[in-house]
């Protein structure tokens, strides 16, 4: 049986900021805002967010994300 994982540290509507990884587009990191809570991929909670100037939105790693300051 896994282990389970600590409470999510983000909420839905909180705002956060991203830190795009090696693999995405450089200008990715920035303040979003939490959509919605994504299922865990086993070792981190999964966040959707989106910017407010983007029309589409993202999917992050709990690790991906700090609180906005």
């Amino acid at each position: 049986r896994p282990a389970l994982l600590k409470s999510p540290k983000f909420q839905v509507g909180q705002n956060v900021h991203f830190t795009s990884g090696p693999v995405s587009r450089p200008g990715a990191s920035g303040s979003y805002q939490v959509l919605k809570l994504l299922p865990s991929d086993g070792a981190d909670y999964q966040y959707r967010i989106k910017h407010p100037t983007e029309a589409f939105e993202r999917v992050a790693k709990e690790s991906q994300l700090d609180r906005a300051s």
